[in-house]
């Protein structure tokens, strides 16, 4: 690549990618990008990107290549064929999957792409739809440390803490870690809002000296008006965090490690997205613990 910055292209412009294609252009990117939804191409137009009609169209000319999709599925769907990436990215680009998917998944197209030329990259996310709009998100890579290098400069005006964790898949397997924490920290505080409120506390008051100790966390701080307000409008959907959680109980069956409480919070996932909720955000776990809790008589 010369001193100008590389051209990017975006497949996949949903509640993360929208934002983060958006702030790569304000860091001076030349963005292509491709989805399926025409008020979300429409979206990046006027934000200074560029549409493309189809994948071919969008990688074709693309330094890096970038994507976030929803599962492993729709990787594959966009990766493979003829009319997908690999068939239509230059030789020496670098593909940087951003998507939640299997690890092994990450593997596999790494190998593929290598046939093809093409570098990639594993780079999931966390921090939700504010992250991705505030460009605070924390990044796990999985890949070859030279194609990190690479991408670094673009993952700075995406995140605020970057890591390479190992070879290819070891991002998703780290973003598999982080969606157990995170699944297992929401249950446990939706278990404390609904404790707190049956005891008669000031729920806010409670939440903000929380906060400030011990049991504080991210996912408190981000998630506490969720919870104060019942508002659940997406910002990570509960049908993707049953995808996650799928993922991570299999992976860890298949090295053979015990996860008791995850297991039983990837239940409870299950069973709200199984009673007509998986559209909503994920602190709606507070939804399943309310219905579980008995009212006083």
């Amino acid at each position: 690549m010369s001193n100008a910055l590389p051209k990017i292209a975006w497949i996949g412009l949903g509640i993360m990618g929208s934002p983060m294609s958006e702030n790569l252009i304000k860091a001076g990117y030349d963005v292509t990008g491709h989805t399926l939804e025409q008020d979300k191409l429409d979206r990046l137009t006027a934000a200074g990107g560029t549409a493309a009609g189809s994948i071919a169209e969008a990688v074709a000319d693309a330094d890096v290549i970038i994507t976030m999709v929803p599962a492993s599925p729709q990787v594959e769907a966009i990766a493979y064929g003829p009319d997908g990436i690999l068939a239509n990215a230059r030789p020496g680009a670098l593909l940087v999957d951003m998507s939640s998917i299997t690890p092994q998944t990450s593997v596999d197209l790494a190998a593929a792409a290598k046939e093809r030329g093409v570098r990639v990259l594993d780079a999931p996310v966390s921090g939700g739809e504010a992250g991705a709009i505030e460009a605070v998100l924390s990044i796990m890579v999985g890949g070859e440390q030279a194609d990190f290098d690479a991408a670094k400069p673009l993952f700075e005006a995406l995140g605020r803490t970057i890591v390479l964790c190992g070879p290819h898949g070891s991002g998703q397997t780290v973003k598999a870690a982080n969606q157990l924490i995170v699944a297992v920290n929401i249950q446990a505080c939706a278990e404390a809002v609904v404790f707190l409120e049956r005891s008669g506390v000031d729920l806010e008051a409670a939440l903000d000296v929380l906060g400030g100790g011990l049991a504080g966390s991210t996912v408190l701080a981000r998630k506490k008006d969720n919870f104060l307000r019942r508002d659940f409008r997406p910002g990570f959907r509960i049908d993707l965090h049953h995808k996650d959680m799928g993922i991570v109980t299999d992976a860890a069956r298949t090295v053979g490690a015990a996860l008791p409480v995850g297991a039983v919070v990837a239940q409870l996932v299950a069973s709200l997205r199984a009673q007509g909720d998986g559209g909503l955000d994920h602190s709606a776990l507070l939804r399943a613990v309310e219905r579980l809790s008995v009212a006083q008589v």
